[in-house]
């Protein structure tokens, strides 16, 4: 029996599927595995690693908090912000970091400092975690619009 999976980001579903066979939440407490027949659970998520397996393949998210309602036949991810880790483009979020870090000699404000954290923070995680997708080896689904891959 599988598990039917929702992501959605404040913005839009990204992705939806009814043939998950496991799927690897970056919980507040800890990664979470959760499959078919899971207890009910309600958590947060922390900054992180979303994988959906089905069969062979793997679709990754990266996702920067939010809440993962867990049911025995239904998860659905309603983040705060997420990005498929098949969309991240490594040179953008490079610049990116080093915009970031070159703000940071200017002597911001304790607001602004903290702003610029939080975007390196983002952006160190989606590297790291992109670059781990594509060490895996494993095949890589394009999606579309709708979140059908």
């Amino acid at each position: 029996m599988p598990i039917e999976v929702e992501v959605v980001s404040r913005v839009r579903e990204l992705y939806h599927t009814t043939r998950a066979t496991l799927v690897v939440i970056p919980g507040s407490e800890g990664q979470m595995g959760v499959l078919p027949n899971h207890t009910p659970l309600l958590t947060t998520l922390n900054y992180g690693e979303l994988r959906i397996v089905e069969g062979q393949q793997e679709v990754s998210f990266v996702v920067y908090g939010g809440i993962v309602d867990i049911r025995p036949d239904k998860v659905t991810v309603l983040a705060d912000d997420a990005e498929s880790v098949y969309d991240i483009d490594l040179d953008e979020v490079e610049a990116a970091r080093e915009r970031a870090r070159q703000f940071m000699l200017e002597h911001p404000t304790d607001g602004q400092r903290a702003e610029i954290a939080q975007e390196l923070r983002r952006a160190e995680i989606a590297v790291r975690i992109r670059q781990r997708v594509e060490a895996s080896g494993h095949q890589i689904r394009v999606l579309d619009d709708t979140g059908a891959g």
